[in-house]
């Protein structure tokens, strides 16, 4: 008969395998609840690819174009799901493609899981084929990265790979594993989420101190005003959020990550800060007395010359990253902490107000900009249409329920400025970048990350050629994206500069096209271009009722601008409406 301790000894043999590292990284991605990889195999990561050949049914691999459209495609499905995105790629030009999507990511707090493959590790520094030193390029593009040369290491550097990307201040990670390593075989007894790194502090600890001082400075306040960014949505704060603002009465304008946190309806929603956003928050800033910011990061686009911002205001900062915190703005309160957590303790002490002469000057300011800008952009007398009208057309068949990733231009801009949203993370688009390419990768993912809603990609003629290729990647895996091309046959945000600050001098901004209905056919998809405003409404509706995806090229004004407009070296309350 066995004894006790025999048993227990068998027992523990059976849970070790030999397994090869590459086995050992697939183990941690399911054990992470990943199901969908995004990704392109070459030779120094093939041992992972062929290791994945025996996870059909566990993971499912999407094999992109361009490595770049990995990655905005792991983006996209990180902002719309609320996960962590995942890629693969090769090393050499394979990882060096990733480079634009990881600072883009990193700008943007999107947490990903990058895994390159590299040359074994005799190699490493001899310049070998598709050897490039990764680590070193990508540092300061990610919020860590780190490079496996032994297949022991392989389950905890996963762990901890996930727990940075995904706590904290989001961001992408960055892992690189040498080809020796992905071979190499190994005890595997299992895996272990990781939930505590010692010199890693996700959270910095909540100040009671600073939460009472800035309750007492909104309370007295007159002429509160709230700036939200993403933060609230990367917190899962949206509720905690509406709560604060309902209960202190304050208007709130968002930043352009910072859309979708609160529905564009809400009464206390008035408008877009920045660059090209609404006319009363960009004024009302310089008059507020005190400004709360919350998840946002105050960004050059936002404030314009920071010598002229908001000198009056006392200013609030909630935000998770202690960086941020009197970086670009002087703060008179830090509140750090996770928005979830501080908003509710903040809401407990703050008053219920009202403050409607305030806000009534809001309103002021936007019948203002409708009777300069909105009532032109929205409802056209000419026979071309607006960018404008396109969106709004828009809004009255999707009432505000789709997800809409927009890529980098004036189709940007008007987007985010008209486009209406009821719910959160459905504006997905390349903030502090600004990274052209990036729409329509990034609808595959956002769709594939919330496959039961509506999404739509907005492009420019532009932004479209440079990630067009990625086609394919809807040919080949059927993800529904809608597509819509504004196209103007210009390079129209760099065109609209040269107008109005180089003399009309359009130097190497009129692109030509292909055509795009054809392309799209190339690929298997249905598609159709118009140019009159009557096959407006129709065409968008035949593209939102068709059975897949689908592209949508609409003919719009030439040298047609957005405003308002903020000058670069100008102040926030310098903003042209004209």
């Amino acid at each position: 008969m066995e004894t006790l301790e025999l048993t227990k000894q068998k027992e523990a043999e059976k849970t070790i395998q030999n397994i090869s590292g590459s086995q050992a990284l697939l183990e941690a991605c399911i054990a992470e609840d990943v199901q969908t990889i995004f990704g392109y195999p070459g030779g120094a990561i093939m041992p992972i690819y062929d290791a994945l050949y025996d996870y059909p049914d566990k993971l499912k691999h999407i094999l992109v174009r361009h490595e770049q459209g990995a990655i905005h495609a792991a983006q996209g499905f990180a902002r719309s799901s609320g996960k962590v995105g995942v890629v693969f790629a090769t090393s050499g030009p394979g990882a060096t493609n990733l480079v634009t999507g990881l600072a883009d990511a990193m700008i943007d707090s999107t947490p990903l899981v990058c895994i390159t493959g590299q040359v074994f590790a005799h190699l490493l520094g001899t310049d070998a084929f598709q050897e490039t030193d990764v680590i070193n390029i990508t540092t300061p593009v990610t919020k860590w990265n780190y490079q496996v040369t032994d297949a022991n290491e392989i389950p905890h550097v996963l762990a901890k790979a996930f727990y940075i990307a995904k706590t904290g201040r989001p961001g992408p990670v960055l892992i690189d594993i040498t080809k020796n390593a992905q071979i190499q075989k190994i005890d595997y007894t299992g895996y272990t989420k990781c939930e505590h790194i010692r010199s890693y502090r996700p959270k910095p600890i909540i100040r009671k101190e600073y939460i009472q001082q800035a309750a007492e400075l909104i309370n007295k306040a007159e002429k509160p005003f709230v700036l939200f960014g993403q933060g609230v949505i990367l917190g899962n704060a949206e509720k905690e959020f509406k709560a604060f603002i309902e209960k202190a009465g304050i208007p709130s304008a968002w930043t352009l990550l910072g859309l979708s946190a609160l529905p564009t309806e809400h009464p206390l929603n008035v408008g877009m800060l920045g660059m090209h956003g609404n006319y009363g928050p960009n004024v009302l800033t310089n008059e507020c007395d005190v400004l709360i910011a919350v998840g946002m990061r105050f960004d050059d686009r936002v404030t314009g010359r920071l010598d002229k911002y908001a000198k009056q205001a006392k200013i609030i900062h909630l935000d998770i990253d202690p960086a941020e915190i009197d970086k670009n703005v002087k703060t008179t309160v830090p509140v750090w902490g996770d928005c979830k957590e501080t908003l509710p303790l903040l809401t407990k002490l703050i008053e219920e107000k009202q403050h409607t002469d305030w806000l009534n000057k809001f309103n002021e300011y936007k019948q203002q900009e409708i009777d300069v800008v909105i009532h032109d952009e929205l409802n056209p007398t000419s026979d071309i249409m607006t960018m404008g009208e396109v969106i709004k057309t828009l809004n009255e068949l999707t009432n505000g329920d789709a997800i809409i990733v927009t890529d980098v231009g004036q189709h940007q801009m008007v987007t985010c400025r008209y486009a209406k949203f009821n719910h959160t993370k459905s504006n997905i688009t390349s903030g502090g970048l600004g990274t052209m390419g990036f729409g329509l990768p990034a609808a595959i993912g956002a769709k594939m990350g919330a496959p039961e809603r509506t999404v739509i990609e907005i492009v420019g003629d532009g932004g479209f050629q440079m990630t067009i290729q990625e086609l394919g990647t809807i040919m080949q895996y059927q993800p529904e994206v809608k597509i819509i091309i504004l196209n103007n046959n210009f390079l129209g945000m760099v065109r609209q500069w040269q107008q109005l600050f180089n003399d009309k001098r359009y130097s190497f901004v009129d692109i030509q096209s292909p055509d795009f209905v054809q392309v799209a056919k190339g690929y298997g998809i249905a598609g159709k271009s118009i140019k009159d405003r009557k096959d407006l409404k129709t065409a968008l509706q035949e593209m939102l009722n068709h059975k897949g995806a689908y592209l949508l090229e609409v003919m719009v004004g030439k040298e047609n601008n957005v405003f308002p407009m903020v000058p670069q070296g100008c102040s926030v309350s310098e903003i042209r409406l004209k």
